[in-house]
């Protein structure tokens, strides 16, 4: 796991319990009452981690003046990519089916193309895949599958291989700020904080973002073959994590 860094996002809201007659039972039996005075804060906290695992996504689209004319093409393309993606040493397990159709093409789809083009479009076959790998090898697996045939391919899914470590990390720091604001308010009441009596923990991941969606669409019918082109410049993106705690400590 490469180094993370916390970032200072605090939401916090607190309350002071104990000080009405009315008694509140928290989790594990603990009761919140005049009795038994307590502090209770919420906090978040969020940890950023960068992405150590890229899933690519790769297909292609090609047409055919036929049924068996358009499912020849598609043959030849899919198994030009992924002989050239298990060339490279991907175990087979990396790459995944997600999407294979061959149908007619529908009149809709032959909008402002020319006669001579929709006279060469009577059938489509696509077909797509997943790559998962390291996220230092993304732009090498694109560009593998792109200069195989592969012309409707870009996106890009990143993740954590292991998001144990940042999850743990968020709650902690949301449980140490929980500590400190708790510590502050106790300070101000004229009292002393006790010990964590009781704490909860909710964490959250971040909504996915795009990658490069969709930036080879064409007609399917050639690979670039351009193997003096290089490979685009494509970055990991950075995960947060976000924990919240409640917790209950005592006051003496």
């Amino acid at each position: 796991m490469k180094m993370m860094r916390v970032v200072a996002l605090f939401a916090l809201t607190s309350a002071v319990a104990g000080w009405t007659a009315d008694a509140q039972t928290l989790g594990q039996g603990i009761t919140v009452s005049k009795d038994n005075r307590t502090i209770a804060i919420t906090a978040t906290a969020s940890v950023i981690a960068m992405a150590d695992v890229a899933t690519v996504h790769v297909g292609f689209i090609t047409y055919g003046l036929d049924h068996d004319s358009a499912y020849a093409d598609g043959s030849k393309l899919s198994n030009s990519i992924i002989d050239a993606l298990k060339a490279v040493g991907l175990p087979s397990d990396a790459i995944e089916s997600q999407n294979q159709s061959l149908s007619v093409v529908q009149p809709f789809q032959l909008t402002n193309l020319t006669d001579s083009e929709k006279a060469q479009r009577k059938w489509v076959l696509t077909q797509s895949w997943t790559v998962r790998a390291k996220e230092a090898d993304a732009a090498r697996i694109l560009d593998i599958a792109v200069k195989a045939g592969a012309n409707q391919s870009g996106q890009i899914d990143w993740s954590l291989q292991d998001d144990s470590v940042p999850q743990a990390e968020a709650a902690g720091k949301a449980l140490q700020r929980a500590r400190a604001v708790a510590a502050e308010m106790a300070k101000g009441l004229n009292v002393k904080l006790g010990v964590l009596l009781y704490a909860s923990n909710t964490t959250s991941v971040e909504a996915p973002r795009p990658g490069l969606a969709g930036i080879y669409g064409g007609s399917g019918q050639t690979s670039l073959n351009a193997s003096y082109v290089e490979p685009l410049a494509v970055n990991p993106r950075q995960i947060t994590k976000t924990a919240t705690v409640y917790a209950v400590f005592a006051i003496e």
